[in-house]
Parts: structure tokens; C-alpha cells; sequence
């Protein structure tokens, strides 16, 4: 099963396709930041009409590529995929 947001009171059961504001709530981000992000291009959008919808599994991969680690010298670096 993929990794999502599972009958929490933002989005209710196993729902795959968020609004900019429950992506904030779930990122813990302004509305105004998730919108600044679709509109930049770091985050996709599924168009509903005049709508746009965040699909809970491309904000799981925007989490995962955006992940860093610091070692003891303070130097960050980015985790690396594990296969």
C-alpha cells in the first residue's frame, strides 16, 4: 500500500486527491506557500475545472527528493534512494 493520508480528519479515508489547503495542512505550510508551489512547477496538479487538486502520492515524492541529512561537520546532503 502506498504511503498517504489515511482517514485523518483533514481528508477523510484513504482520499488520493487533495485541495491546496489540505496540502498545506498536511506539508504544515501556508495555503499561500502549496500555491506558490504548483504555480512554480515544484508540485503537479491534476485541473478539476477551474479546480486544482494535489495528488497525496506526488507530495509524498516531493517529501522524499527533499529529504537531507547533516553530518557531524554540518555538512547536508541529500538521502539517497534506497532500492
Amino acid at each position: 500500500m502506498k504511503e498517504g493520508m489515511k482517514g485523518n480528519k483533514t481528508t477523510g479515508p484513504g482520499k488520493r486527491l487533495i485541495s491546496i489547503k489540505e496540502a498545506g495542512e498536511y506539508l504544515s505550510r501556508s495555503t499561500w506557500t502549496v500555491a506558490e508551489m504548483v504555480r512554480t512547477g515544484k508540485l503537479p496538479y491534476v485541473r478539476d475545472g477551474r479546480r486544482k487538486l494535489l495528488d497525496i502520492e506526488d507530495i509524498n515524492e516531493w517529501i522524499r527528493r527533499n529529504k537531507v541529512v547533516e553530518d557531524d561537520t554540518g555538512t547536508l546532503s541529500y538521502l539517497k534512494e534506497s532500492t
